[in-house]
């Protein structure tokens, strides 16, 4: 495997060398602040990286808290995300990510992100990605949390939690915009004893727990049981401010729902489901395609529809915005031996996941966790992705990259956050 890496340390150090007699002095510094921030906003994240690297002055410039802040809010709306890849095979898990923002030739290359925790959580899964921000949770023993900017190398390792001897755990990871919180959610089923349960094909937990913690805060705080069998999926379908999952259906609930959890009031919700009959299947999965809570429906014949919800909790906006026909990408027609250890989250079954919605219109496209692809819904045509340095196999997360952290974050760790070193393998 090829891993392009971006070489900012040798680069800094060249110009220390060069520069170290005296102060470095450049146009950037004496432009007006306002026309300054609005260069360093419009950058794509790994050259606003780079900017960070060349010298002390410029690295002060980038981490400005109103930089940071104009960068993540017109990166959002303007520009095309980054593509996180996990990949746990085949034996350590490793990040990689891709930057579609960048430049032609910065766009075709996957580079390797050197988590500084990988030591002590190597297997892990992503629970989600919000401002910037990765929650990754340990996938080994379930009871380590991490807070991660890939793109500082900043991180935060979370309090711990109660812990069951037999239990599942369904994640949630979110900003509140109202409140300017960030919180980690654990809807925790377990089980008292190990009594067997001879007519179900899988484990059933009984009793639950929803634990819920605000970064900044030293303990998690219990909300009680939850009356909803949520699938156990990270969620990526963060929208105004609500997580959101389907249920499985369950005794006194046999029909699947849609439901939400409110980062403000701390509630779930059901929220209307379209009329597409699929939630009642396994094959489908939740995604935000232009900012709209959208769901993907596998037909027969591998097709796909995905409908969207153009206002958000009113039934009457949900619409068929896109039919996807079956492709097969040219990476699949190689035979390769699926490891045995793959995410928990995967699906046999499902052929290709809908990631998000880029800035040309396309729709980005996952194919068996081995293949990116872009589709043109108005040509109808399918374009493989073709990128080097990609994992064998991988899960891919939507992350717009930013230097976004966190203010509540003690001393010493805001020390690493503001490091000028640099967040690749060296």
């Amino acid at each position: 495997m090829v891993i392009m890496d971006l070489d900012f340390e040798e680069h800094s150090k060249r110009r220390k060398t060069t520069h170290e007699d005296g102060p470095q002095t450049t146009g950037m510094e004496l432009l007006p602040r306002e026309i300054a921030r609005d260069i360093l906003s419009r950058l794509p994240i790994t050259s606003l990286v780079k900017f960070k690297c060349v010298c002390r002055a410029w690295r002060a410039m980038a981490v400005d808290p109103q930089v940071v802040n104009l960068y993540s809010s017109c990166s959002t709306q303007d520009t095309d995300p980054c593509v996180i890849l996990h990949s746990d095979f085949p034996i350590r898990n490793n990040l990689y990510f891709v930057d579609f923002a960048a430049d032609d030739e910065e766009k075709d290359k996957v580079k390797r992100l050197q988590a500084p925790f990988s030591s002590r959580m190597p297997e892990f899964e992503v629970v989600g990605s919000c401002n910037g921000l990765l929650c990754l949770a340990d996938s080994l023993y379930n009871d380590s949390l991490y807070i991660y900017n890939p793109f500082t190398g900043g991180y935060k390792e979370l309090p711990k939690s109660l812990q069951y001897p037999d239990q599942e755990v369904v994640f949630g990871f979110g900003f509140n915009p109202k409140t300017n919180e960030y919180k980690v959610i654990r809807i925790v089923y377990y089980r008292n004893g190990h009594g067997s349960y001879p007519r179900s094909r899988r484990v059933i937990y009984p009793l639950s727990q929803v634990q819920i913690l605000t970064l900044g805060c030293p303990v998690w705080r219990s909300l009680g049981k939850v009356s909803y069998r949520l699938v156990r999926r990270a969620s990526e379908t963060l929208v105004d401010g609500r997580l959101h999952w389907v249920s499985r259906p369950c005794r006194n609930k046999p029909a699947r729902r849609l439901v939400s959890f409110d980062l403000t009031d701390e509630q779930f919700r059901e929220v209307p489901k379209p009329d597409c009959g699929g939630l009642n299947r396994c094959d489908y999965h939740l995604a935000v395609l232009g900012g709209c809570l959208s769901v993907a429906v596998y037909c027969n014949y591998r097709r796909l529809e995905i409908w969207v919800m153009k206002e958000y909790n009113e039934k009457g906006s949900w619409v068929k915005e896109y039919k996807i026909g079956a492709y097969m990408p040219k990476g699949l027609k190689q035979n390769l031996d699926r490891p045995l250890k793959i995410w928990k989250n995967a699906s046999s079954r499902r052929v290709v996941r809908a990631l998000c919605v880029l800035k040309n219109g396309e729709i980005l496209l996952e194919y068996k966790n081995r293949v990116l692809v872009s589709y043109d819904p108005k040509k109808g045509k399918f374009k493989d992705i073709d990128l080097q340095g990609t994992p064998k196999w991988f899960q891919a997360v939507v992350h717009v990259g930013s230097l976004n952290w966190i203010d509540t974050l003690p001393p010493s760790e805001l020390r690493r956050h503001g490091s000028g070193s640099s967040p690749y393998v060296s």
